[in-house]
């Protein structure tokens, strides 16, 4: 038996002889360093969870639905212990089409967790965290020395191994083409470079026209540049390969000319080829390594006017980098002499900027990975929403629960925080007051999850909210604020950690950890309010504004009996100047 360690980078599942077979991606550590590994695990079923009326007679009407395995289990369904059973299938498409059977059965009450990807589904049955190392016992299928992609049969469970930000290889690329009057026309006009950068110091302009530096190759044609293209991504075998507008613009344009010249993509460390996903937005994917559109990240996290790169790398660097207009290219390439050599150290120093600013931005998301325990492009592709609701499902798996079906009814618009309008005017002495983590910390101090909601008690049981009335039980922790209890927690230690550490990497590493987890906290509250949550709860989100409301205002009047004159607030905070005689003391 062979034992193996690596980072898990991604996870997805094929079928083989009409059964699902998981395939985890990742990075091989140890003597084999650097490599790719494919891990496949053929043990693993689908399942879903039923509510019946009547046990015995769910179990007899189940019966003749030929499923693999029928187990009666106990489940905690909001604050409940109930009993379920769980039906287990053979090939994760019967989920989807034996629910509705099952549901009309005159004995089931409800079917609960029936949406949930199989390989999601994997990951969190088996405590398994992407971007972070595993370990694996099993059988080596391959074993050439020319296979660069070693293949496991997993006989023992992935082990989940503590570590730390991993290191991985990233690859930036960026791509020229032209046309006279501007923009190019994928269909008309050729790719006439593609530049790279790495992490690792490689640095490369592939082009179809020669050039007097060192850093350029020449290749006779655009076919023999697209073939340089996957040489150089197949020998360097990067684990993340990074673009800017690559989902929209470079891998599309790619791929395009490549159907034209009949050149086959295959780019995945399994052999696949380049493909696009539309949901929720088009991106491009290959298997075994992750393609980041850096775009994405920056406009998330960076308020600017624009997002170019120029402007983004201004902003994260304070450097500027030769930046050609688009309609200036067509002439740089056909002029020649300097006016194309400008244009091969512009296209290099756009591949540089890409690797630099994944270099800062990208830590942040791969913690996220961490936390959530979702694949890296899973957190890229989509919104902090998702990115909280699959935090969630699995605590809830973590702490017994079962998960409440997504609702999708709208009830009605919440009132949101309290807000003042500015004093007019130039002040001095300014001060400002801010509640730490308002919203998360009214979630925890006062119990507001969908199954601590009560009808009856009063306020020793009870903490009942201004305005509505609504009332929370005090006992026992609720699983959102146990949740949210968690993740705050951890932010602060961490914060502690930082203040406390004297090593300037140890404290940027500390940071992206505590910025992660700030972006989790900052969302939780809002999907109270939203219709796809599963713990959808209008009465909650309704309570912790009103709370918040309250919060600020009575802050806002405590501070004036202390000589302070409140100029403006909005939602968790507000500032004011002091009027007082003792300014310095204060």
């Amino acid at each position: 038996m062979d034992t193996k360690k690596f980072v898990l980078l991604d996870i997805d599942y094929i079928t083989k002889n009409n059964a699902a077979v998981i395939r985890s991606f990742g990075k091989l550590l140890g003597e084999n360093e650097g490599g790719s590994i494919i891990a496949l695990d053929r043990s693993f079923k689908p399942y879903m969870y039923v509510l019946p009326y009547d046990v015995e007679e769910c179990i007899a009407e189940l019966g003749s639905l030929n499923l693999l395995k029928i187990e009666k289990v106990i489940k905690t369904d909001f604050g409940e212990s109930k009993e379920f059973l769980k039906i287990t299938l053979k090939h994760p498409r019967d989920v989807s089409k034996l629910r509705e059977k099952i549901w009309d059965l005159p004995s089931v009450k409800e079917v609960r967790e029936h949406d949930i990807p199989f390989s999601q589904r994997y990951l969190i049955d088996k405590g398994l965290f992407p971007m972070s190392q595993v370990e694996v016992q099993g059988k080596v299928l391959n074993r050439s020395h020319l296979d660069k992609t070693c293949k496991i049969e997993i006989h023992n469970e992935l082990q989940h191994v503590k570590s730390s930000l991993p290191e991985l290889n990233i690859l930036s690329f960026k791509i020229e083409a032209c046309n006279p009057h501007g923009m190019p026309k994928v269909k008309e006009d050729p790719i006439i470079m593609i530049s790279f950068s790495s992490n690792q110091g490689f640095q490369k302009v592939f082009s179809t026209k020669k050039s007097s530096s060192d850093f350029v190759e020449t290749v006779p044609t655009e076919k023999e540049l697209l073939k340089k293209f996957i040489e150089t991504i197949k020998s360097l075998n990067p684990d993340i390969i990074t673009g800017y507008n690559s989902d929209k613009f470079d891998f599309p344009y790619i791929k395009e000319r490549a159907n034209q010249l009949g050149i086959s993509l295959k780019l995945g460390v399994d052999g696949s080829k380049l493909k696009f996903i539309t949901v929720p937005k088009k991106a491009a994917l290959i298997k075994g390594r992750i393609h980041i559109d850096l775009y994405r990240i920056v406009r998330k996290h960076l308020q600017l006017n624009i997002h170019t790169l120029q402007s983004v790398y201004q902003k994260l660097f304070d450097d500027d980098k030769i930046d050609i207009p688009m309609d200036q290219i067509y002439t740089c390439w056909n002029d020649g002499g300097e006016k194309r050599e400008k244009l091969f150290r512009y296209s290099l120093e756009d591949s540089i900027a890409i690797t630099k600013i994944g270099e800062r931005m990208l830590p942040i998301s791969i913690e996220l990975a961490r936390i959530v325990g979702q694949p890296l492009f899973e957190i890229v592709s989509r919104g902090t929403g998702t990115q909280v609701k699959w935090y969630l499902i699995r605590k809830s798996h973590e702490f017994g629960h079962i998960l409440p079906n997504e609702p999708g009814i709208f009830e009605r618009n919440v009132v949101g925080g309290y807000v003042e309008e500015p004093v007019p005017g130039l002040h001095e002495n300014i001060v400002y007051f801010d509640f730490r983590s308002l919203y998360p910390s009214i979630i925890i101090a006062k119990n507001i999850s969908p199954e601590t909601l009560c009808k009856d008690g009063d306020e020793e049981t009870c903490h009942i909210a201004p305005e509505f009335g609504y009332k929370f039980k005090k006992e026992p922790i609720g699983f959102i604020p146990a949740a949210t209890s968690q993740i705050l927690n951890d932010r602060i230690r961490i914060k502690s950690m930082m203040k406390e550490s004297t090593d300037p990497s140890e404290k940027q590493i500390l940071n992206f950890r505590q910025e992660a987890r700030k972006t989790l906290i900052s969302t939780i509250y809002g999907l109270y309010n939203h219709p796809k949550y599963r713990w959808y709860c209008i009465e909650a989100s309704e309570a912790i504004t009103a709370w918040g409301r309250e919060f600020l205002k009575k802050t806002m009047e405590k501070s004036e009996e202390h000589g302070f004159n409140p100029l403006y607030a909005d939602t968790d905070g507000f500032y004011a100047t002091y009027n007082g005689s003792d300014y310095k003391e204060m």
